[in-house]
């Protein structure tokens, strides 16, 4: 027999398994539990430190701070709309009122007259209160050739006219006024088929 046979032979199978079992044994006896680090172990999770309470609570601060952010940004948008139409409700109420004005002197430039210096007199008043209308915003729409459109036009006749295009404006009786997109008057129109 050879030397390392004889070995083999004299090791018994006891001291095989006590080696493969001595680390597993060694782990285990190093760390003893103790009540104490129980009690610490459980009490971790319950009590969050003082880092922890302070980096919540600068949390919800922080949240209620966005949150009063928005609500003032939101506020001041809300606002300035409103004050701007308020403006603008105010400008086409005032235009309204005016235009009566603007009918009157557009009847009497249309009337012959022999006195030139009062069609002179109207055609200034006239051509003051479209540039103060203007500077405004206000501004007149609705000729005779125009196409038709029902959401500024209001046709009052129809006419067969095989000259004119479908759906054109004919004749203008009253002129419209739009305020931006904002119509104050629909122009009252006759329509040619």
């Amino acid at each position: 027999m050879s030397k390392k046979n004889h070995d083999m032979k004299n090791e018994s199978p006891v001291q095989e398994v006590a080696e493969d079992v001595k680390p597993e044994t060694e782990a285990a006896v190093t760390e003893p539990e103790t009540p104490e680090k129980e009690a610490e172990a459980t009490k971790a999770p319950a009590e969050p430190n003082e880092l922890e309470k302070a980096l919540k609570a600068q949390a919800q601060e922080h949240d209620q701070y966005l949150r009063l952010a928005a609500e003032y940004d939101n506020f001041r948008k809300r606002s300035q709309r409103e004050k701007d139409a308020i403006y603008q409700n105010a400008v086409a109420d005032t235009a309204k009122k005016l235009l009566p004005v603007y009918d009157n002197l557009e009847r009497a430039l249309k009337n012959d007259t022999t006195d030139e210096a009062f069609k002179k007199g109207v055609e200034m008043t006239m051509t003051e209160l479209l540039k103060i209308m203007e500077g405004l915003g206000i501004k007149p729409f609705g000729a005779a050739g125009e196409p038709f459109d029902p959401e500024k036009h209001n046709a009052v006749m129809h006419i067969d006219d095989e000259s004119m295009e479908e759906n054109s404006i004919a004749e203008v009786f009253q002129a419209g006024f739009t305020l931006g997109e904002k119509v104050i008057r629909f122009a009252m129109v006759k329509v040619a088929n």
